[in-house]
């Protein structure tokens, strides 16, 4: 920001707006995977409830570390199912935004998440985070029948 509010500057980056937006669209870089202007009403209930587990995530790993017991730590896998590319993508930074969780990799609907320890991991399993991203992308909570992660998967969990 230059701090120059002059309405000559104001209408050339307006104008400068318009044609980036209008050239992006033309040569086809603007795709389903942009933030979808749908998701502005729902994200800041989202970034509060995130703000919230970030504080109690943060919280727990500093009891962790005043603790005198090593961590546990873990390796699971959670099923996305349900959720399309930038759902799953929301899923995975909010995970990795949370203390003590890191999103190790996502290979089609499966989530491989690392803890430091299991008591994080089982958190994770009651769905309410990806109910949470589902929401916000515009779907309704399930049933827990439905929770992506009360399902058995095959070789959902790898614990270390």
């Amino acid at each position: 920001m230059s701090g120059h509010y002059n309405p000559l500057t104001l209408s050339l980056g307006a104008l400068s707006i318009t044609i980036t937006a209008w050239a992006s669209i033309k040569i086809g870089v603007v795709d389903n995977e942009g933030h979808p202007l749908e998701l502005l009403a729902r994200s800041p209930r989202y970034a509060l409830w995130l703000l919230i587990e970030i504080v109690q995530a943060n919280i727990a790993v500093v009891r962790q570390i005043f603790d005198r017991q090593l961590p546990a730590p873990g390796i699971q896998h959670f099923d996305t199912t349900g959720l399309d590319d930038l759902g799953r993508v929301i899923y995975a930074n909010s995970v990795t935004l949370t203390p003590g969780t890191i999103t190790i990799d996502i290979t089609g609907d499966c989530l491989v998440v690392h803890a430091l320890n299991k008591q994080s991991l089982a958190d994770m399993e009651d769905g309410n985070m990806y109910f949470q991203v589902a929401k916000l992308m515009g779907g309704k909570r399930q049933d827990s029948d439905h929770s992506p992660t009360a399902r058995e998967l095959p070789g959902r969990r790898h614990d270390q």
